[in-house]
């Protein structure tokens, strides 16, 4: 290896090039100052491009506001917020695409155009969830199933509209709490409007004892409801025998009132109030289920007459049968402990219990 290495120094025309570097320091520099010259000789294109790009947005807020003014003015207020959603896009895509060919001029809309439509489908296929929200949004934008402010039941959920976007829909629960809902799951479920119409019924049911007078009970609530607040007089109220209980007749009160929640709730809560006052100062019975609790196999000393037993009890005319018990079990019973078996053990107590 020294003989190579010293061959090669001895050898006439090998330079030795250790630690050189050829930099062109000239050139690196005349490349930064042609960036530098380019940057500024595109920034005049680059502010022109941006104050179009605000202009288009300014116009596209100041459409939006007019389509939606319009639209509330001809009773069609979401199909006012779809399209002056619709408007703004449209303009800030329009703005995006005169910005880009004032700033690159060697790009032309066209190319723009196309590059944005293959990128849109890869986009889709990559959102599809979110596309589906957004066309399900349209959709109910359009078709106006229910407007903001409308007390609505989704897949579980209830509350009050409180805005509607392209994407979700922002529920406020009664209490307090924000829902949002994707439309495309408001779309495909079944939604329940509670204040679509004017008027919303409420009912609740009455038991009264089977002694008592049906048509005075009737009265006395139909009294009730005419004169509780928010009970509404047309339609007017109604009070129906319903069923033939087993401890009681049960009638049901009708009632209409706003159809807003509060409202409901608050006139139902003074015609419960109301009727229960109405039915106690007439002495009218509200009874209620009750259980009798029967022991067998007892003797008749402890359970007294079997034949004075609830007639009917068991099904036939006997009575059950006294249980047989031996005078050792009679006795341990009465003094409250068991008697001992043969081996010495407590002897078990076997009384059963039926309940009827």
């Amino acid at each position: 290896m020294m003989t190579t290495i010293l061959a090669q120094a001895d050898t006439p025309g090998i330079q030795d090039t250790t630690g050189q570097v050829d930099v062109d320091m000239d050139s690196i520099w005349e490349r930064i100052d042609n960036m530098v010259d380019g940057f500024l000789r595109l920034l005049p294109n680059l502010a022109i491009g941006l104050v179009v790009l605000a202009v288009f947005i300014f116009a596209g807020k100041l459409l939006k506001r007019g389509i939606r003014k319009s639209a509330e003015k001809a009773g069609r207020t979401n199909l006012g917020i779809v399209g002056g959603r619709l408007a703004s896009w449209l303009a800030m895509l329009g703005g995006l695409l005169v910005a880009t060919s004032i700033v690159a001029p060697s790009i032309s809309p066209g190319d723009l155009l196309a590059t944005l439509g293959i990128g849109g489908v890869a986009i889709g296929f990559a959102f599809k969830d979110i596309l589906q929200n957004f066309l399900a949004g349209i959709l109910i934008l359009l078709r106006q199933p229910f407007e903001i402010g409308d007390q609505i039941e989704v897949d579980g959920f209830e509350g009050t509209v409180k805005d509607i976007e392209t994407r979700a829909t922002l529920l406020k629960t009664y209490d307090g709490k924000r829902i949002v809902i994707p439309n495309g799951q408001i779309f495909t479920n079944a939604v329940v409007v509670k204040t679509a119409h004017d008027a919303r019924r409420s009912q609740y049911d009455i038991g009264i004892g089977y002694g008592d007078d049906i048509d005075e009970a009737c009265d006395l609530i139909m009294e009730t409801l005419q004169n509780t607040d928010g009970v509404l007089s047309d339609p007017a109220p109604q009070v129906l025998v319903m069923d033939l209980a087993g401890s009681s007749v049960n009638l049901r009160a009708r009632w209409w009132t706003d159809p807003q929640k509060a409202d409901v709730m608050r006139t139902k809560d003074a015609v419960i109030r109301g009727v229960k006052s109405a039915l106690d100062k007439a002495a009218i019975d509200m009874p209620y289920p009750t259980q009798v609790v029967l022991f067998h196999d007892q003797t008749e000393e402890s359970d007294g007459d079997r034949t004075k037993q609830r007639e009917g009890w068991p099904a036939g005319e006997q009575p059950p049968k006294p249980a047989r018990i031996s005078k050792a079990l009679e006795k341990s019973s009465r003094n409250g402990k068991g008697s001992p078996d043969q081996d010495g053990s407590p002897q078990r107590d076997n009384h059963r219990a039926g309940v009827a």
